[in-house]
């Protein structure tokens, strides 16, 4: 039986490709980078007194979407919400809670595991991506739609009437609850109510997609992948965690942290070819 009718294969990474990688080592640099992301994604506008710019800025996203057409976020939200049981909402509730972390985990695992050179080409798209993010966090503090008639601490009618704005959106967490509450508790300290544009749920489940056709590399099922952002992206409008152009520059993110990633690799490349030259300059005379 050959190779190609056997099909595909995973393999598990031993360190002797030229790599260096190590499961434990790879472990210690995501925590590190994650503690750096949340410490930076809770410092810059995330307190309730940011509340009017993020406001503002919800504002200026929605005048945008209305010019291009796009906003239609509390329509699609009130018919989903209209289906019998509310569509289930809880179930994208708690959706939106956790394949965010899960999905991207065990994508991240499974490409280290299955094909070492492509993880680590990945992870670097990843980091770039979540890198890019921050900074859009930090520049652009953002009201997400779930906010904008809510009457708690982080919404725009906090100490009015709630629907003070008459957005007609719903704060489905807050109503119908998932594992927990943005705006209570524990998730409140660790959280940025404003943290939505760009749109990391929608930036790593695409790049969670297209991590996992690359590394299968074959095969037309691989493609079903594409429904996990699209599930995504039907999650943040359903429960109106994020607006469509949140998604659009999560995809923007997504894409510079690529680009990010193959400059750094053609700069790895050139510089190896460098040194290899470096040490063999005989060698390298025609």
């Amino acid at each position: 039986m050959t190779e190609q009718t056997r099909g595909w294969r995973p393999r598990t990474p031993r360190g002797d490709d030229g790599l260096g990688l190590r499961w434990w080592r790879e472990v210690l640099i995501a925590l590190a980078f994650y503690v750096v992301y949340s410490v930076v994604r809770s410092t810059f506008g995330a307190g309730a007194e940011s509340r009017s710019i993020a406001f503002r800025h919800a504002r200026g996203v929605i005048k945008v979407e209305d010019f291009l057409g796009l906003w239609h976020e509390p329509t699609i939200q009130q018919w989903y919400l209209d289906l019998p049981f509310n569509g289930f909402i809880r179930a994208w509730n708690v959706f939106y809670g956790t394949a965010h972390f899960i999905v991207t985990i065990g994508v991240l695992v499974f490409a280290f595991w299955a094909a070492p050179r492509k993880y680590l080409f990945a992870r670097t798209v990843l980091a770039a991506t979540t890198a890019l993010a921050l900074v859009g966090f930090a520049l652009y503090t953002l009201m997400p739609p779930r906010l904008l008639d809510a009457n708690g601490p982080y919404g725009a009618c906090a100490g009015l009437e709630q629907g003070c704005n008459d957005y007609g959106l719903i704060d489905t967490i807050e109503r119908w609850g998932g594992l927990w509450k943005f705006g209570e508790g524990g998730a409140a300290v660790v959280s940025n109510q404003y943290a939505a544009m760009p749109s990391l749920h929608f930036g790593w489940s695409s790049w969670c997609a297209l991590t996992m056709i690359w590394v299968i590399g074959k095969g037309r099922r691989r493609f079903l992948w594409l429904l996990y952002p699209a599930a995504t992206l039907f999650c943040i409008i359903v429960t109106a965690n994020h607006f469509w152009l949140d998604a659009f520059f999560g995809g923007l993110a997504l894409l510079c942290g690529w680009l990010l990633a193959h400059a750094l690799q053609r700069l790895r490349e050139w510089n190896a070819a460098r040194h290899e030259v470096s040490r063999d300059p005989v060698g390298a005379q025609p």
